[in-house]
């Protein structure tokens, strides 16, 4: 756990485990995500809480300017799959595939804790693992998501988009 100066020792916060299915015949997917922020004063410019979902400029019939610092990196992804999970449930449709969740939040200070906790977990909670989605990316523009593909030693496959 990170020290202070003065000896005194932080607590790190907890990292969500979390899954659903255990259907033998499917795979298990486990995906990554964190909900920290890039840290930032507000005379940096941010004017708003990282953990509230801000309306600024008022509403426009379909469109709303809603601000929140790290919805694209990387609370929006996060919710993303969850909301996935949500709406399969809700349409009681049978899941493609077991999940599996790993969500926390440290990531921008380096995910402190994870690495022991990873290799605590090995045996047990990713020893089913088949497959890992690291959904920890940003909007390039207002119409323009980046869509990772592939990282340093992970292997990358062909997806389509519409």
């Amino acid at each position: 756990p990170p020290q202070l100066p003065d000896g005194q020792v932080l607590p790190l916060p907890p990292v969500i485990l979390g899954e659903l299915g255990k259907d033998p015949q499917n795979p298990t997917v486990c995906f990554y995500g964190h909900v920290d922020v890039q840290p930032a004063k507000k005379e940096d410019g941010w004017d708003t809480d990282p953990y509230t979902l801000t309306e600024i400029n008022g509403v426009h019939l379909l469109i709303r300017n809603l601000y929140g610092r790290g919805a694209t990196d990387n609370k929006g992804p996060v919710l993303a799959w969850i909301n996935a999970v949500e709406t399969f449930r809700a349409l009681k449709l049978a899941m493609p595939v077991n999940f599996k969740f790993v969500i926390e939040g440290m990531e921008e200070a380096g995910s402190l804790g994870l690495e022991k906790l990873l290799e605590e977990e090995n045996q047990r909670f990713f020893s089913d693992v088949d497959y890992i989605v690291i959904s920890d990316n940003l909007w390039l523009s207002n119409k323009k998501p980046a869509l990772t593909y592939g990282s340093r030693g992970n292997a990358c496959f062909f997806v389509e988009v519409k």
